[in-house]
């Protein structure tokens, strides 16, 4: 399973070469193909998840584009952050605009008990709301259920993928060390 993953991933997964030929990134190229944006590190990798996960939820077009850019000013991975804009695709969207529609539902029946409907007045006053409405093309319970999925799918995601990486190298650290005590037993005896 995991390894049908990484294959997955590894066809998928934007190179330097395809980011550098495409021309939306072109004029931008010299910073979206920095070289630190393109490591793997327990700080980038993270970032990068998160970033795509937000972009990818929220943003229904032009995603790998946008995750690109704004890997920029997080200094996350471009290459995890645009794969994992793939969350949303033709077979998950439908769940994912549906539990966003419920939450969106939700956090809007709570806001109406309050007389002064603080979540419904912040949204009319920014203009924020009107890119959401834009960008959805729905109504409010949708884009703040969207909103808030996203930012929570984002968060979870930035810790989890922490903590797994973080045990994956106590992993790769303890198997170095365990062979390496292995020849070196194998050495003296």
């Amino acid at each position: 399973m995991t390894e049908r993953f990484f294959s997955w991933a590894r066809r998928n997964m934007p190179t330097r070469e395809e980011m550098e030929r495409n021309r939306f990134v072109r004029p931008f190229a010299h910073r979206v193909l920095a070289h630190e944006l393109w490591r793997f590190t327990r700080r980038s990798v993270p970032r990068g998840v998160a970033l795509g996960m937000l972009v990818g939820i929220i943003l229904p077009f032009a995603q790998i584009l946008f995750a690109a850019f704004l890997s920029l000013s997080v200094r996350a991975n471009v290459p995890v952050a645009a794969l994992t804009t793939f969350i949303t695709n033709p077979f998950t969207t439908p769940f994912i605009w549906a539990a966003s529609y419920k939450v969106g539902e939700r956090l809007l029946y709570f806001d109406a008990m309050f007389h002064a409907n603080p979540i419904d007045s912040l949204l009319q006053v920014t203009d924020a709301w009107q890119l959401l409405v834009w960008i959805t093309a729905e109504g409010k319970v949708l884009a703040l259920g969207l909103c808030v999925v996203a930012v929570v799918s984002a968060a979870v995601s930035y810790l989890v993928t922490g903590f797994a990486w973080g045990a994956w190298i106590r992993h790769k650290r303890k198997h170095r060390l365990a062979l390496r005590l292995a020849e070196e037993g194998a050495v003296a005896g």
